[in-house]
């Protein structure tokens, strides 16, 4: 799920920096250090909304003049949870099982979690094919999965459990994508 967040951050600036430019440079850093960063307490930055606020700074104590910024900027972060359903894009398929990609997650669906009616095939390419022969799970298609669990560290999302529990409503949907966007394709997906 997308959130606008309200966040701080503390930028450390050089005393090269100091001048008329300081504050676009601030801005600047503070793009550069948070945006494709993850939080196990907010998830993952997607972007900097906005002009960031910059506060007073203050120098550090450790005689290389450098100072400190507190910055206040908002955010789009994007955390999954528990439940929540997810469009993805197959990018390797084995015999284990495939590996997708929504957005800044890497998703891995075992074998045991994909429905009985799909069977491996490394004909051509692996594949998994339902037994209609009418859907594949193969490279550059796109799948819809349930999350059943996340496994949070402090600095990342570690692990995302994908359920088995597809319905007809929420089945497996695939579709044959050319694989010509930027992996940040999720981005253009935001709800307003």
């Amino acid at each position: 799920m997308f959130f606008l967040l309200e966040l701080k951050k503390n930028v450390q600036l050089s005393p090269r920096f100091f001048g008329p430019k300081m504050v676009s440079t601030i801005q600047d850093k503070l793009v550069a250090e948070v945006e494709g960063t993850c939080s196990g307490r907010y998830g993952y930055i997607i972007g900097v909304l906005g002009k960031p606020n910059v506060g007073k700074g203050f120098v550090v104590e450790d005689h290389s003049g450098q100072a400190v910024f507190e910055v206040k900027y908002q955010a789009i972060v994007f955390r999954p949870f528990k439940g929540e359903v997810l469009d993805a894009i197959v990018y390797h398929v084995s015999k284990m099982g495939f590996f997708a990609q929504a957005g800044p997650l890497e998703l891995f669906v075992s074998t045991h979690l994909i429905p009985s009616e799909y069977a491996f095939s490394s004909i051509d390419e692996p594949c998994f094919v339902s037994d209609d022969s009418m859907t594949r799970i193969q490279q550059d298609a796109m799948v819809r999965l349930k999350i059943i669990g996340i496994q949070v560290d402090p600095s990342k999302i570690v692990r995302l459990r994908v359920g088995r529990e597809w319905n007809s409503s929420f089945r497996l949907l695939y579709r044959h994508l050319k694989r010509n966007t930027a992996p940040g394709w999720v981005a253009d997906r935001i709800p307003r």
